[in-house]
């Protein structure tokens, strides 16, 4: 791209701007559409229809006392959430919004910037700026918070795998890494005939590469740190997870690089699997869908339906257990997207027409093969059975005992017993002054026990 100077630097405003309205209506969407599932009103105070609730929760966190723990380390505390928040707008940049359009003279296109691997830029941005998430749960000196930090990098490298698995084949389909360029591959659509009638597809790689687009879909809600995959910041866990120990703005900048994001990702998605700006439906219909500013139409209302399936998704799935959450990524996601990768390999070659008939129905064939014998042969999970005894601890999870005897109060203990002293003995012995355990009627001086 080959823009002035000043039009570079409008873009870049324009970009930000819009990423933050953006943050501000997918926060006011979410609570109103979480509050329609649950049969509640949700926000309807602030503005029309409660749009500006957004805004005013971000005024009332900008005027909250900044609060520094005594034990973080002042610098990296401060730096972390400037990291995350840099890394989330800067992987927005490469992202088109649109084709070739004049602004005040001068043909531009609707996207800040793109080179021939601009794809790896989002990737790499989003693994930094987990970094951000890390140096935050470390520099708190928190336990709460560096439990959210390792699992925050536990999850972006087990995710991060699939997420690069999927995008591969994107890239492997289409011999390009440019954002701008993917659309463009996908503009061409799909001839069908279907009983003497022709139909034309869209050539999206949604329908060519179904598999990638789903994993591409669960890795990136894990990526994000979005429901059920929320475990970096579990409050009924970690209280807050890595940022426990934020307030005022620093807390506030963490959710707005989730937020963006998403929006991010989303965008990203719409990038490689749903042609991007281009219109859903062929440009026979209306030949004017993709010229001019009317892409950015069909590229938002792309994107607003994967925000609202992120919303979906926390207003309808509960948590899920870390364990499950692993294995979900290193034994679902990662292996499913090495075979499916194989695979497609395989029958790009075996339909190939300028390979030998031969090779060609060996690798189809082959790839044929493989997929059904993973689907018939594939393992099942270990049925439950229930334990013959139940489980006092040894041996598996610690649980309490079923007989469990009500402790005395320390306070009440006078003097300190032998520590070969059994825990029944000194039940039996001591009394409490506050009354007696269990609730037993107190008896006099006098009184025979």
């Amino acid at each position: 791209m080959n823009d002035p100077i000043w039009l570079m630097l409008v873009k870049g405003v324009l970009v930000f701007v819009v990423l933050v309205l953006l943050v501000l209506f997918t926060i006011w969407f979410e609570r109103r559409v979480v509050a329609i599932m649950q049969v509640r009103p949700g926000p309807n105070r602030n503005g029309p229809f409660g749009l500006l609730q957004s805004l005013a929760d971000g005024l009332k966190l900008a005027f909250k006392e900044d609060v520094m723990p005594r034990t973080a380390d002042r610098v990296v505390f401060i730096a972390a959430p400037v990291i995350a928040v840099a890394c989330a707008f800067t992987a927005f940049a490469v992202i088109p919004f649109g084709p070739e359009v004049n602004v005040f003279g001068i043909e531009t296109e609707l996207q800040l910037t793109d080179f021939e691997v601009s794809v790896l830029l989002i990737l790499a941005c989003s693994a930094v700026g987990v970094y951000g998430i890390v140096l935050a749960g470390w520099s708190s000196g928190s336990t709460y918070s560096l439990l959210g930090a390792l699992r925050a990098a536990a999850q972006v490298i087990s995710y991060e795998i699939a997420l690069g698995l999927a995008v591969l084949t994107v890239f492997f389909q289409s011999q390009l890494m440019s954002t701008g360029a993917i659309v463009e591959a996908q503009a061409q659509g799909l001839p069908l005939n279907f009983g003497g009638a022709e139909i034309t597809l869209p050539g999206w790689y949604l329908i060519i590469l179904a598999p990638s687009f789903v994993i591409f879909v669960i890795s990136m809600v894990g990526e994000t740190n979005r429901a059920p995959f929320d475990l970096p910041e579990a409050e009924s866990e970690l209280v807050a997870g890595f940022a426990t120990e934020y307030s005022s703005l620093k807390y506030a900048s963490f959710f707005l690089a989730e937020y963006v994001n998403m929006v991010t990702m989303s965008a990203l998605c719409v990038t490689l699997f749903l042609g991007g700006w281009a219109a859903p439906f062929p440009s026979s219909w209306w030949p004017g869908a993709n010229e001019g500013f009317m892409p950015l139409v069909w590229f938002f209302g792309k994107v607003l339906a994967f925000l609202f399936f992120y919303v979906w998704l926390r207003g309808t799935l509960p948590r899920l257990r870390y364990d499950q959450f692993m294995r979900l990524g290193w034994k679902v996601l990662v292996p499913v997207s090495l075979v499916w990768l194989m695979v497609l390999a395989a029958m790009n070659i075996g339909l190939d027409t300028e390979n030998e008939l031969p090779t060609r129905i060996a690798f189809a064939g082959g790839a044929a093969i493989v997929v059904m014998a993973l689907i018939f042969f594939w393992p099942n999970r270990k049925q439950y059975e229930e334990p013959a005894e139940p489980d006092t601890g040894l041996g598996g999870f610690p649980v309490p005992p079923m007989d469990l005897a009500v402790p005395p109060n320390p306070r009440a203990l006078k003097e300190l017993e032998p520590a070969n002293t059994s825990a029944p003995q000194m039940l039996d012995s001591q009394a409490s002054p506050r009354g007696p355990i269990n609730g037993s009627r107190p008896t006099d001086k006098g009184e025979e026990e």
